[in-house]
C-alpha cells in the first residue's frame, strides 16, 4: 500500500480514547483520527461509534515517514466499511497498556537505584 496524503484507505480500529480512535494501517502504518476529525457536529461518546476491530475508511492528511505515523480523518467522508472483524489481534486501548506498564517500570527502576545506594 502507499499512503498518500489525501488518500481514502481501509485501517483497523486498534484503541478507543476519549479524545479519538488509533488506527492501524497496512505496511505497519498507525495513526489517530482525532476526536475533532470525527464528524462537524459535537461527538460526546466515541465509544459508541467504533469498537476494537471495526474495519472503517480513513483519508491520510498528513505523514510522519520515519515513525510511520499517520494523521487520519473520517469528516465528509463514508467510513462505514466492516464492524467487528478482527484482522490484527489487540487487546488495549491506544496507549493505555503502555500507562499501566509506566508504573511498574518506574517503581522497578526507584527500587533499583535503592538497592545500589544502599550497597
Amino acid at each position: 500500500m502507499s499512503v498518500k496524503v489525501g488518500s481514502i484507505v481501509k485501517g483497523q480500529v486498534t484503541g478507543v480514547q476519549p479524545y479519538g480512535v488509533f488506527i492501524s494501517l497496512e505496511d505497519d502504518y498507525v495513526g489517530l483520527v482525532h476526536i475533532s476529525e470525527i464528524s462537524e457536529k459535537f461527538v460526546k461518546d466515541i465509544n459508541k461509534l467504533f469498537s476494537i476491530g471495526d474495519i472503517i475508511n480513513v483519508r491520510v492528511d498528513g505523514i510522519d515517514e520515519d515513525k510511520r505515523q499517520v494523521k487520519l480523518s473520517i469528516k465528509k467522508i463514508d467510513y462505514k466499511a466492516q464492524k467487528g472483524l478482527s484482522m490484527i489481534p489487540e487487546n488495549g486501548s491506544g496507549f493505555k497498556i503502555l500507562e499501566d506498564k509506566l508504573k511498574v517500570w518506574t517503581r522497578d527502576t526507584f527500587e533499583k537505584i535503592k538497592s545500589e545506594e544502599n550497597n
